[in-house]
């Protein structure tokens, strides 16, 4: 059996579909000796990439995702593969190619929180991207052999949103965490603090700014603190983006210069220490796929508050302490608690570690493998 991967994403640096498809593909080589594989990479991808054996083969494209040229140039290519099942890490697959494949779905984010920049304020030719991303989903999830999502709550979105979808080939397939990551020593934390001008005691976020992640709410709660005389500090991590100016709006408007501060985009390096420094993550998305962040928390034995939504409670399970995105005093009630009780504090460190231990990049990519030569064997 010859199977093809979209690898175009494909990077062990940071989180997220490229760091998803890193692990299957390091994964797969060492799992199956059985079958054949074809990694279609962009240039900089293939010159990196070493083939583990000789069962796996490299090809270079150049179409770039949800581009033109993904549906034209792109779909070409891969109907010239002799493969006998191509699987894709992520939805847009060329609405034109039928041959036998499988699909990874990630969440329906912009189903139910479309990002400011798609709205007509911002660009009315952003509506029509949002009404093709659709398009492509429903072409997708309708052609696909078989369907793997990454919660159970993905799953139900899939099905919700779209139920003339077979229920039985939509597989909740759970991600694994990354375990590359090592506390940062007190000399890297630091170094990382002083530059970014830290100097107490801090709650951490990590992640982008968008509408569905909720951090008005969490820099309204966090302000409840501050008028109580705490002596904290939030930071807030990811690139600083015009289009979401509330939130620096907000904490001028708060008056919270002296306690908010805001990174921008940070490296891994420096997401490792400020992680390792961290009093407490807290998380209080709306809407997540999965839910990477809280659980790359809990790898520094940091304790974590946690949203109540989506996806959240099956990553976290009972190793967060949970709240309603909706509500800001419960968040703020959250946090007090989890500065003040100690013995909290070391349970959800613990509960922690123990959850970690369901998550394996190994496991997720034995389960889609399984996939592969169940959906290969019907096919045939």
């Amino acid at each position: 059996m010859k199977i093809g991967i979209d690898a175009r994403l494909y990077s062990p640096k940071f989180t997220g579909i490229g760091r998803y498809t890193y692990e299957l593909v390091q994964n797969l080589a060492e799992l199956d000796q059985e079958n054949e594989y074809v990694i279609f990479l962009y240039q900089d991808q293939f010159k990196d990439f070493e083939c583990p054996n000789e069962k796996w083969t490299k090809k270079i494209t150049s179409a770039a995702h949800y581009s033109l040229a993904e549906q034209t140039s792109w779909y070409k290519q891969l109907m010239k593969e002799d493969v006998d099942l191509m699987y894709f890490p992520h939805f847009n697959v060329p609405v034109r190619y039928k041959k036998p494949f499988v699909v990874t779905i990630h969440d329906l984010t912009l189903h139910y929180y479309p990002y400011k920049e798609y709205s007509p304020k911002w660009s009315p030719k952003k509506q029509l991207q949002i009404w093709i991303y659709k398009w492509i989903m429903k072409n997708t999830l309708r052609h696909a052999e078989q369907i793997v999502a990454i919660s159970d709550s993905t799953r139900a979105d899939i099905l919700k949103e779209y139920p003339k979808t077979e229920p039985s080939k939509v597989h909740t397939i759970l991600e694994g965490v990354p375990d590359h990551f090592q506390k940062a020593s007190e000399e890297e934390v630091k170094k990382t603090l002083d530059s970014f001008s830290i100097s107490k005691p801090y709650f951490l976020y990590t992640g982008v700014w968008r509408s569905h992640k909720n951090l008005l709410r969490l820099i309204d709660a966090f302000s409840e603190l501050v008028k109580e005389g705490r002596n904290i500090q939030l930071v807030l991590t990811g690139k600083k983006d015009p289009i979401y100016s509330e939130i620096p709006d907000r904490i001028k408007e708060l008056q919270l210069e002296d306690h908010v501060v805001c990174t921008g985009f940070v490296s891994e390096e420096e997401l490792i220490a400020l992680n390792t420094g961290a009093k407490a993550f807290v998380f209080p998305s709306l809407y997540e796929g999965f839910g990477l962040p809280p659980l790359e928390a809990m790898r520094f034995d940091i304790p974590v508050i946690c949203s109540n939504s989506s996806s959240l409670p099956q990553a976290c399970g009972d190793a967060a302490l949970y709240f309603d995105p909706l509500n800001t005093q419960e968040l703020a009630k959250a946090m007090q608690k989890v500065l003040d009780d100690e013995p909290l504090r070391k349970e959800l460190v613990q509960k922690g570690r123990q959850n970690l231990e369901r998550f394996s990049w190994k496991k997720m990519s034995q389960q889609i493998l399984d996939i592969f030569k169940n959906t290969c064997n019907y096919i045939h």
